[in-house]
């Protein structure tokens, strides 16, 4: 009996978990791999991070979802190199494990643009493991202003920083404001949580560079009203335990979150192939790795380049849409069918949130603000979660912080050593 076709999908993200299940039914074996034993809902990592959701309504187990494909695999481990000659993955432990068509979907990480000393004060937002730390740090700040007798350093410890304006530090920075602002206050008794500042910094010349400037400047005046206060036009030089520094000025915070840039997975060194300056390998118009027509890149590890020469945005909506495609070329190339032509990414709208009742769509000729483009993002962001109870779990989540404006998720779970050693 022929041996089936091996399809290894390296990254359980949004292109990685589209590939395979297109796939159902198509003559293959799928291996997964991912260092993570879950696919995470990263659109809604930032409402972890601020206390909003819990990990478990927003992330699902890889195994449990392809419970029922016998043909699919499940690999727990982390890819160290791709032999192309003898058309195997590595993995760190060792192991190997062969393809006939290779699909890396791994993925970004978070870019200091050459300066990753920031790493520690100052964390992104990638993983769970992020949003847990950052809301630690966040819960923690308060804590400590509670008991601090040195009015400079509690002015520091209530001071947040957010370091990059794009939608992940725009929905940071109002939620966090949010949370100061109308939550907490009441229940500490020497601070007044209220006095709380939030800082949210852009290099570039407005927030949100990817919307009008209409909707931008929407945004901003809306951050404004939470208390928010919004720099841009200056770069952040230097990021410590104490502060950041905005171009020459030093803001002394205890708090910083980095929302600025990302560097994508180590992809195109596994594969000695050319790379855009965000890591990213360029990719032809089927999405394969140049000169390797067996091995395909999607997702945030992929630099591709559309018909009116902007690259395509490293958003979920993409990454799906490169999935489904790389997925009926694989399916056309095993039956025999006709080849798709080039991928064509199809724009579904930019969409952001501007706290708990204000938000911004842009479908290009149709744009919303206000409450009712909050809840047309949130009835869309609950369509894409997985399975029913995730769906009613947020929702009701999302529901009660907007009647009762109490956060769900305000526990402090782990040791924060990172802070101690402050």
């Amino acid at each position: 009996m022929q041996e089936r076709h091996h399809v290894v999908v390296v990254g359980g993200g949004f292109g990685g978990l589209q590939l395979v299940n297109d796939l159902k039914g198509a003559p293959v074996k799928v291996t997964l791999i991912d260092r993570r034993n879950h696919h995470l809902f990263q659109p809604l990592l930032y409402q972890v991070a601020t206390t909003v959701l819990a990990t478990s309504e927003i992330a699902w187990p890889i195994r449990r979802l392809y419970r029922d494909r016998q043909e699919v695999t499940t690999v727990l481990g982390e890819v160290a190199g791709v032999d192309t000659i003898a058309k195997e993955v590595t993995l760190a432990h060792g192991q190997s494990v062969p393809y006939d068509t290779l699909v890396l979907a791994t993925g970004a990480t978070h870019a200091y643009f050459g300066h990753d000393e920031w790493a520690a004060v100052a964390p992104g937002l990638k993983t769970l493991e992020d949003a847990t730390t950052i809301r630690r740090r966040v819960l923690i700040a308060f804590e400590q202003a509670e008991v601090e007798e040195d009015p400079a350093r509690r002015d520091a410890l209530l001071t947040f920083t957010i370091i990059g304006a794009g939608p992940t530090g725009v929905e940071l920075a109002g939620i966090i404001a949010e949370m100061a602002h109308r939550t907490l206050p009441g229940e500490f008794r020497r601070i007044d949580t209220r006095l709380a500042r939030v800082v949210l910094v852009e290099a570039g010349p407005r927030i949100l560079p990817a919307f009008s400037e209409e909707l931008s400047a929407y945004a901003s005046r809306e951050l404004e009203k939470l208390g928010v206060e919004v720099l841009t036009g200056t770069p952040v030089t230097d990021c410590t335990d104490e502060g950041v520094t905005i171009g020459e000025s030093f803001v002394p915070s205890r708090t910083l979150v980095w929302a600025a840039g990302v560097q994508a997975s180590p992809a195109a060194r596994w594969l000695g192939a050319d790379a855009d300056r965000a890591g990213r390998v360029k990719v032809g118009p089927d999405l394969t790795a140049p000169h390797r027509p067996d091995i395909f890149v999607i997702g945030d590890t992929a630099s591709v380049i559309q018909e009116d020469g902007k690259p395509v945005p490293g958003i979920a909506p993409a990454a799906k849409q490169q999935g489904a495609y790389v997925a009926q070329v694989i399916r056309g190339r095993l039956t025999g069918s006709p080849a798709p032509g080039p991928f064509r990414y199809r724009h579904q709208g930019s969409l952001a949130t501007i706290g708990k009742r204000a938000a911004i769509i842009d479908f290009g000729r149709i744009k919303l603000r206000g409450s009712l483009a909050w809840w047309i993002w949130g009835i869309a962001h609950i369509y894409f979660l997985i399975g029913t109870r995730s769906r009613f779990a947020v929702a009701w989540s999302w529901l009660w912080t907007y009647l009762s404006g109490q956060h769900s998720a305000r526990l402090i779970t782990q040791k924060d050593t990172l802070r101690e050693e402050r």
